[in-house]
């Protein structure tokens, strides 16, 4: 099977130390690497320039747009050099790009529009991740499918990903953020395309790189994006893009949650008030419809699970 042309993306933000062995270790089947300098302090647009291979293309940001926005004007580029798959490479060394082959290759056979390399499936992979970054990994990763609609990806906050060119061209790159959040939102803006995303099992490597996370400013701005997303999806999903059984059990599992909560407050301020014990009856007002809305939501879990999408956009595009 012919293996179409292939560009490298790799961000690169004060990466000076890693970045020369990050781009010697890209295979020769890649035509192109795309190295974006995200305004960079140190040396990085130095070393990249030494390094002695025709395929580098530099494209350099005055300021910090960060992680997104790197990748963003790495796929912009890519476009124009006639890529046809998409890699993103990190910087930082923690990616073995010896397994951009591996992860490329659904894309090749039309099987995906996305991959991502996925840590988990290995327990020495497991074991071999920080502590804190594994609990970390496996909160996101949940958020994530719950938000993105992925619920079949493993890791979803993985960065070494492969996306094909029909993906990136419905893509409203200029909307996707720009930061920390640049994974899940691609995802979610993935769903939007109804693209398919699948897993490519490989392991990590964790060097002596540092995460330029500011925990803090996670904590602080992801509950409020997660939610936002996860709220935009569900309306779109099950009320504009198709209105299903999802969608009156929905809307049914809500108000009988809200209903047997408010009645259940109601009954609960009235006693305390008068002190009267509620009745079992009373009781079971509120606990019925709190149980049956908390089934229906349930199922409407397991059928956003079936849902995930199954035929990738390249299919889709070969049968017109």
């Amino acid at each position: 099977m012919t293996i179409p042309p292939i560009a490298v993306v790799i961000p690169a933000y004060n990466e000076s130390k890693h970045i020369a062995d990050v781009i010697a270790g890209i295979p020769s089947e890649v035509e192109h690497v795309i190295v974006v300098d995200d305004g960079s302090t140190d040396n990085t647009v130095e070393v990249v320039r030494q390094a002695d291979d025709p395929r580098i293309c530099l494209i350099q940001h005055g300021h910090n747009q960060g992680v997104g926005g790197a990748v963003c004007s790495g796929y912009k580029r890519a476009l124009q050099l006639g890529a046809d798959i998409i890699v993103k490479l990190d910087g930082d060394g923690q990616m073995d790009a010896s397994n951009i082959s591996r992860l490329v290759w659904p894309l090749v056979r039309g099987e995906a529009d996305y991959c991502k390399g996925a840590r988990f499936y290995e327990r020495a992979a497991l074991q071999g991740m920080p502590k804190l970054r594994l609990v970390g990994n496996f909160v996101l990763s949940f958020l994530t499918k719950l938000v993105s609609g992925y619920w079949s990806t493993l890791d979803p906050a993985n960065g070494f990903t492969a996306i094909h060119r029909r993906s990136v061209e419905q893509l409203p790159l200029d909307e996707i953020n720009r930061g920390f959040f640049f994974e899940t939102d691609m995802l979610i803006h993935l769903y939007y395309l109804q693209a398919v995303v699948v897993d490519v099992r490989m392991p990590a490597r964790y060097v002596d790189e540092r995460s330029k996370l500011n925990p803090l400013k996670v904590a602080c701005t992801f509950p409020g994006r997660l939610t936002m997303a996860f709220t935009k999806r569900i309306l779109w999903r099950y009320f504009i893009y198709d209105v299903t059984a999802s969608s009156i059990f929905l809307i049914a599992g809500i108000m009988l949650m809200l209903g047997g909560f408010s009645f259940g407050a109601f009954r609960w301020v009235v006693s305390g008030t008068t002190g009267q014990v509620a009745t079992t009856g009373t009781v079971m007002l509120s606990v019925v419809p709190l149980l049956l809305g908390f089934q229906l939501l349930l199922q409407v879990i397991v059928l956003d699970i079936s849902n995930v999408p199954k035929k990738s956009i390249q299919s889709e595009d070969r049968n017109l």
